[in-house]
């Protein structure tokens, strides 16, 4: 019994040793592929192993030197804005904000807004100058602290959070392939014929070139700056737009192209470059098409004459287009499929109508809406498209005064202009264009045979997407008789 119990004690330990060296052989095997593979790691890829320390340290370096703050961004003002325009600062370093207050007004692509402060606290840097163009969403603006203690240690503060491509490691030629026996120089070869063309010679890059920022290379595009020569001072030495400002009298040597005699080169705003992008855009991606026809506009403008001596005491006067606004939202009543907007995937139709108003400022075409039109009196219409089309001359109106809409309207007819065709605000269904109103010759039972009529062109520019031509059709017959029996729009 004692040798049984000492024996199975022996074969314990025999086994409790196994188990631990086992365990410590897993262990150690386990520790010496980490090992090598961090030490391959490490070797393939020191050189950023070493510039993202560098990155860490930077970092740690910013958050060390400067008291607590707040990072205003460029903030996207409107759906399609991509780059903005500081038109001016409202408020000076140092100055006190409070929440609400207007910091900046910022040209977006549809209008010049204002910029109100996100925190109270005080503004203590500058980052973009007033007059800056092309301002990235996103980019830092400024600084706001929230003590006036702290607005001096950004006095000298610059921006150098760039965005920054990582950096390409050079990448190692492999020993083998090497030349065939070339010697070191170049000699020319007898005239025998070669088995293969001579390649010729690739000269190598810099090693350290200097990343340019994608700002500061759109400035010194504008401006003619070359960046030969230009030293960095941002991150791993990229070149930012403070580096261009030193440059400047340096790089500009070589203007621009030269300017054509008896030309004028106008730069092109914000709002022009959308209104450029998004015409082309749904010019080239919808299939429109086009109606046409007449509307007698007699009962319009004597209804317009008996309404605006009722509400002359109210200092409300109709117009021609705010009965063609409404007309056009009832119109979508009775044939919804007009009120659509093609998404790509699904065709959107909605319940509300709400009309665009295409108006024409100094800056370009905005097209803020009257919303539910279809649910308002002729009144109201009038007195909304007044107000809205005041603020877009001033620039005054807010993004969601014209973000959106279901339909537009686009009247050219006070320029004297008989019909045109306009081109769909995507991802609308129908836009509408106006001429003028003209007298005309019609038959009629009377003595001389024929009478005076007024009458007014329109066009339907349709997505056959959305729209089809019969759909179209129906569409504007059902404007036109409601512009020709105008009593009904109240029924």
């Amino acid at each position: 019994m004692i040798r049984t119990t000492s024996s199975l004690r022996n074969g314990l330990a025999r086994a409790i040793v196994r188990g631990s060296n086992a365990r410590t052989n897993t262990v150690r095997s386990t520790a010496v592929r980490c090992l090598h593979r961090k030490h391959q790691q490490r070797i393939q890829s020191h050189h950023t192993l070493r510039l993202i320390t560098a990155s860490w340290q930077q970092q740690l370096r910013f958050y060390a030197d400067y008291p607590d703050h707040i990072k205003v961004p460029l903030p996207a003002l409107s759906p399609t804005m991509d780059t903005g325009t500081i038109v001016s600062w409202q408020k000076k370093e140092g100055d006190k904000l409070n929440e609400g207050d207007l910091l900046a007004e910022i040209e977006t692509d549809k209008a010049t807004m204002g910029f109100e402060t996100p925190e109270e606290g005080y503004l203590a840097k500058i980052l973009v100058p007033a007059g800056t163009k092309n301002v990235p969403i996103g980019k830092l603006v400024c600084i706001i602290v929230q003590d006036e203690s702290s607005v001096a240690a950004f006095k000298d503060f610059v921006d150098d959070a760039t965005i920054i491509a990582p950096p390409v490691a050079p990448v190692p030629t492999p020993a083998a392939a090497p030349p065939p026996a070339a010697p070191a120089p170049p000699v020319k070869p007898p005239p025998t014929p070669t088995p293969t063309a001579p390649r010729a010679p690739v000269p190598a890059p810099p090693r350290e070139k200097a990343y340019v920022s994608p700002l500061a290379r759109r400035l010194a595009a504008e401006k003619g700056l070359s960046l030969e020569g230009v030293k960095g001072t941002g991150l791993y030495g990229s070149i930012t737009v403070k580096d261009l400002e030193g440059a400047a009298a340096v790089s500009a040597v070589q203007p621009t192209a030269a300017a054509v005699p008896g030309t004028v080169d106008i730069p092109i705003s914000s709002i022009r470059a959308v209104i450029a992008k998004r015409l082309l855009e749904s010019k080239q991606t919808i299939p429109h098409y086009y109606l046409s026809l007449d509307v007698k506009m007699d009962a319009v403008l004597a209804m317009r004459e008996q309404f605006n001596k009722l509400l002359e005491k109210e200092k409300i006067k109709l117009s021609v287009n705010d009965i063609i606004i409404k007309a056009m939202a009832m119109a979508c009543r009775k044939v919804p499929e007009g009120n659509t907007a093609w998404l790509g995937n699904v065709i959107r139709q909605y319940n509300n109508v709400d009309v665009s108003v295409a108006v024409s400022t100094d800056s370009g075409l905005i097209t803020p809406i009257v919303f539910s039109a279809d649910a308002k009196g002729i009144a109201q219409i009038s007195k909304e498209v007044k107000a809205l089309a005041a603020k877009a001359r001033e620039g005054k109106l807010k993004p969601q005064e014209f973000q959106g809409g279901t339909i537009t309207v686009s009247n050219l007819g006070m320029f004297g202009i008989k019909n045109f065709s306009a081109i769909i605000n995507p991802p609308q269904s129908i836009i509408l264009a106006v001429g003028c109103t003209e007298p005309r010759l019609v038959p009629a039972k009377n003595e001389q045979g024929f009478t005076t009529a007024q009458f007014m062109s329109v066009t339907a520019s349709c997505d056959h997407r959305t729209v089809d031509g019969a759909v179209g059709a129906r569409w504007l017959s059902a404007f036109k008789d409601l512009m020709e029996n105008p009593t009904t729009m109240l029924l």
